[in-house]
């Protein structure tokens, strides 16, 4: 099987809303009903597990039932951080899941996820133990000697930049996850799964991205989400 965990326990604070970022409306739609869609329409994707806020577990279940997300198999509470919140899914779906299933972890509040990327997270991750969703970078990147200047750059064909969809087989990621909270490696601050398999000396391998794969932090973001779903040139959405 392959199993979409989409995280969306965040209260969302730096969008400056009254609810929590995931459930703003866009179009009479909320954010997080636009990511389920992808995954509920992709073939490939057997169950959907969502890592929600607490006090909105029900308005989730009524949305689902509302815009048809029938792969949704479980809502579980997130934790005080990022790591702690994708744990409590992964940690859910012990007993549930054979090792070599794939699990796909991806923002809720990345709402744009392409089919072909979410295609080639799961080839890439069925042939190497695990994917990550990719990019080159584009821009320069030097970096800091003195606050005011700098002496040094890192060539820019020598990075990627990653986001989710990530995925892992689930034997691998459950021993991930109890061995960095066991040990302390690498749930603090803005680590995600893919940092935290690095610091466990895991190799991680590079799958497809896209551009139009945003996520929705401030205002302006949520702008540019609504200009590419009113965008005619477009038919990805249908």
């Amino acid at each position: 099987m392959n199993i979409a965990v989409i995280i969306a326990g965040g209260s969302g604070s730096r969008m400056g809303q009254d609810i929590p970022k995931q459930f703003i409306n866009v179009y009479d739609k909320p954010v997080l009903i636009y990511t389920l869609e992808g995954f509920q329409k992709h073939p490939q994707i057997d169950a959907i597990e969502v890592v929600c806020i607490d006090g909105w577990h029900d308005v989730l279940w009524a949305y689902a039932k509302q815009f048809n997300i029938s792969k949704l198999k479980w809502v579980v509470s997130g934790g005080a951080t990022g790591q702690e919140s994708i744990r409590n899914g992964v940690y859910n779906l012990e007993g549930k899941c054979a090792d070599d299933d794939i699990v796909v972890i991806h923002d809720g509040i990345r709402p744009l996820v392409d089919e072909t990327v979410l295609t080639d997270v799961i080839l890439k991750a069925q042939q190497y133990g695990n994917a990550v969703t990719s990019l080159p970078y584009n821009e320069q990147i030097f970096v800091v000697d003195d606050e005011i200047s700098t002496v040094k750059y890192i060539p820019r064909e020598t990075l990627r930049r990653v986001s989710t969809p990530q995925a892992y087989r689930f034997e691998k990621l459950l021993w991930g996850y109890k061995k960095a909270f066991a040990e302390k490696i690498g749930i603090y601050g803005s680590s995600y799964t893919n940092t935290m398999m690095v610091e466990l000396g895991e190799r991680l391998y590079f799958a497809a991205g896209s551009d139009k794969n945003i996520k929705l932090t401030t205002k302006d973001d949520l702008e540019m989400f609504k200009a590419y779903l009113k965008s005619d040139k477009d038919n990805w959405l249908k």
